[in-house]
């Protein structure tokens, strides 16, 4: 079995994917911004699964922290198998309208869904090269495709935030970039959109989404557990390719 690395993994989606790879005898390790709230998010997962969940703390904006887990990562078990850079945040209002975002939220937001994503996965690399059958999931969004944010009947049309929708439209290039940077190796690089989730993203989220998080980390722990000589560099849902 696998040795997966979920940040984000206290609540909402990341949660909820840890469970569902626990609960196939994949070994889990979730991380969150508070070790308290972590260690519980685990002990839970252990009493739904049965099977123990290593907590870590993390703030992915602190190249410290990072480095830190990414130790720990490898002291413990030498290797990991899955990398799932779940751990976003929208700080915009999705009912906002116009002026334009400010460079501030932009610069926010950025740090934890860009730059976030890219120290974690960069420390935890060499550790990814490790298996025969690394896989990298960034849990990305329908709206950070350029496809839709020019298509005027998108369902997503009228949601404000710009600075959110950016950072997912990087995390793609990001996704296609890593892709060819790893392709002499086994691993696999995933963008994937799980849909619209009651999770604590926006309040729209927790009133309107149609979906669970146990729905939405459906998707993503398929493209965690992609077979050997799945494409790399793909942009993916629940109903399959996602223009970028």
């Amino acid at each position: 079995m696998s040795i997966a690395f979920i940040t984000g993994g206290t609540k909402g989606i990341g949660f909820a994917t840890a469970e569902a790879l626990a609960s196939a005898g994949h070994t889990v390790i979730i991380s969150g911004r508070d070790q308290a709230a972590t260690d519980n998010a685990a002990v839970q997962i252990c009493e739904n699964t049965g099977n123990t969940v290593q907590a870590i703390a993390l703030d992915v904006t602190n190249p410290l922290s990072v480095a830190t887990a990414a130790q720990q990562i490898k002291e413990t078990h030498g290797a990991l198998d899955i990398l799932v850079n779940n751990a976003g945040i929208n700080i915009e209002s999705p009912g906002g309208t116009p002026p334009f975002s400010s460079a501030e939220v932009f610069r926010t937001t950025f740090d934890t869904n860009v730059f976030g994503v890219l120290s974690v996965t960069e420390a935890l690399l060499p550790l990814l090269y490790e298996s025969d059958a690394g896989r990298i999931v960034n849990v990305s969004s329908t709206m950070g495709s350029l496809a839709d944010q020019s298509t005027p009947d998108s369902p997503y049309a009228t949601a404000h935030v710009p600075a959110y929708r950016a950072s997912k439209a990087a995390l793609n290039s990001i996704t296609i970039g890593l892709s060819k940077q790893v392709e002499s190796s086994p691993i696999v690089v995933t963008s994937v959109c799980p849909g619209f989730v009651q999770t604590d993203l926006t309040p729209i989220n927790k009133e309107y989404a149609p979906l669970t998080p146990a729905q939405a980390a459906e998707t993503i722990v398929a493209a965690a557990l992609l077979p050997k000589g799945a494409p790399s560099g793909t942009f993916v849902d629940a109903a399959g390719v996602v223009p970028w």
